[in-house]
């Protein structure tokens, strides 16, 4: 799925970190989002090696990255543990200040990556989320039945996790196709890839781990950096059919935590960069490039 990238291990935070790493031109960073891995990318990571170095990593927690013991206030897979592992690969690899873009959950890590790392992140996109902090103070039934995994995952351990591990497969299946707007997007050659980990007890309390930490850890560190507005240009991409767009306005919450926002609704619904790769991939080359948005 990634003709022409190398696939490298490096150290993160901490931990180690699987990536690829392909094509040529100024440095993205694309994080991906639960319960995927970097494989969310295929489609789009291609069209943007023409343009950029490519990184694609997984998260840690994710795929065949490290998944390390957690603690009893989830630090270790705190969004600011998990910016920190992207930092230690980028240096790595000899960048710097880099672009970055993260869908769902790689759009938490990279938003977090931005506050602690100004210095690093020179452009951020986004893709279908609203600041997590935001999602928590607002919530409504609307939102607790439509994000339902954000309670369920948080439960303390080993209730979701056992209740996953005996269907992880079904699971897995009724995410996807319960939250894409015509059937589900994912190829076969990719799911498959993300059942391969995911189906891991490792990886199924990882993930776990890292909802948790949204919900306790990560809301003290955003609401000690609330007054911060971000200062680099941010691309908001959000799916116009997806059940979050449903809830939230989302350019709006954007616009209280960033200074320079640009947003566009696609046609799709939460798994964009596999529902809509062509307009993902032209748009981020666009908005990293610093060309008007869908110039030719």
């Amino acid at each position: 799925m990634f003709d022409g990238f190398s696939t490298q291990t490096l150290s993160g935070d901490g931990t180690d970190i699987h990536l690829v790493v392909g094509g040529k031109g100024p440095p993205l960073l694309l994080l991906h989002g639960y319960p995927q891995t970097h494989v969310c990318w295929h489609r789009v990571a291609p069209i943007l090696a023409d343009s950029f170095t490519i990184v694609a990593p997984d998260l840690r927690g994710y795929g065949d990255s490290g998944k390390p013991a957690t603690d009893a206030a989830h630090e270790p897979y705190s969004k600011r543990r998990m910016a920190a592992d992207q930092i230690q690969v980028m240096k790595q690899l000899g960048f710097e200040r880099f672009f970055v873009a993260g869908h769902d959950r790689g759009g938490r890590v990279a938003h977090r990556l931005a506050l602690d790392h100004p210095a690093a992140v020179e452009k951020l996109a986004v893709l279908d989320i609203a600041p997590t902090l935001e999602m928590y103070r607002r919530t409504d039934m609307r939102f607790a039945m439509t994000y339902f995994h954000w309670f369920f995952l948080v439960q303390p351990f080993d209730f979701p996790e056992r209740l996953i591990g005996g269907a992880a497969e079904y699971y897995l299946r009724t995410a996807f196709y319960a939250r894409t707007t015509s059937g589900s997007a994912v190829t076969l050659e990719a799911f498959a890839e993300y059942l391969r980990c995911f189906q891991k007890p490792e990886t199924i309390h990882a993930t776990c781990e890292d909802y948790r930490a949204a919900a306790s850890i990560d809301l003290a560190h955003d609401e000690a950096d609330h007054a911060k507005r971000l200062a680099c240009p941010l691309l908001l991409l959000y799916g116009a059919k997806g059940r979050l767009a449903q809830v939230y306005d989302m350019p709006a919450m954007w616009r209280e935590r960033a200074e320079h926002v640009t947003d566009v609704g696609l046609p799709g619904g939460h798994f964009l960069p596999e529902e809509c790769p062509d307009q993902v991939a032209g748009l981020l080359r666009d908005f990293f490039s610093g060309r008007q948005l869908g110039a030719a």
